[in-house]
């Protein structure tokens, strides 16, 4: 009677009155814990794949619009980029757009409005559109820097000025940027790096983004 007292500190009783061990206790809140982060995992899952579909359905709906309207650019099959050259935008060493870049403009982005706000579906899994500047490795950094800015503000002020349709809902989502030379050759000046990106930055990208910042903080 007084052993059985005593050896009440030591465990726990189950349904049926028998004694479990710390260990068995252990035991089961692990195989809770696994369970849980198994159903979790599968969630994931699920939503990763849905959030590729999603994404899968708004670059094909822009480079089919874009097919069918002659427009001769493309998004990148991956991550949805569009890179317009500058030529198309600009003189060279300028950044006030000229009349075939403004004609490019008005056509493309209600086309680029209208896949990205076709539904709230896709619309929500585009955080961000960027507007990014990059120029070639050729001529001083710093120029190039403040130059592929002025770009970048340059196409954003026109689009501000333009009349389409979903307008105010697409300037909620635009983030204007200068990259320079940043990402072009370093060993050659290529034309190809002389463009304007038109970027979409994803639902999951900004979670990813804020995760790595809590982390960095932390440490």
């Amino acid at each position: 009677m007084f052993s059985n007292v005593q050896s009440k500190g030591q465990g726990e009783v189950d349904e049926t009155g028998a004694w479990l061990s710390i260990g068995d206790l252990m035991s089961g809140l692990l195989m809770v814990f696994a369970l849980l982060l198994v159903a979790a995992l599968v969630q994931i899952s699920e939503a990763h794949e849905e959030t590729q579909e999603t994404r899968m359905i708004i670059i094909k709906g822009i480079n089919d619009s874009l097919e069918e309207a002659g427009i001769q650019v493309q998004a990148d099959p991956e991550t949805g980029d569009i890179s317009i050259m500058d030529s198309v935008l600009f003189d060279q060493n300028d950044y006030k757009l000229k009349e075939s870049g403004q004609d490019f403009l008005e056509r493309f982005i209600p086309i680029y409005a209208g896949v990205v706000f076709q539904s709230e579906r896709v619309a929500d899994e585009i955080v961000r559109i960027v507007i990014e500047g990059h120029s070639s490795s050729e001529g001083a950094f710093s120029h190039n820097m403040e130059l592929s800015v002025l770009r970048a503000n340059s196409v954003s002020r026109f689009i501000s000025g333009m009349a389409f349709e979903h307008k105010p809902k697409f300037f909620e989502k635009i983030a204007i940027t200068g990259r320079g030379p940043i990402e072009a050759d370093q060993s050659q000046a290529l034309a190809s790096d002389r463009k304007v990106k038109f970027r979409f930055q994803f639902k999951d990208e900004e979670f990813l983004g804020n995760f790595t910042e809590v982390q960095r903080v932390e440490r």
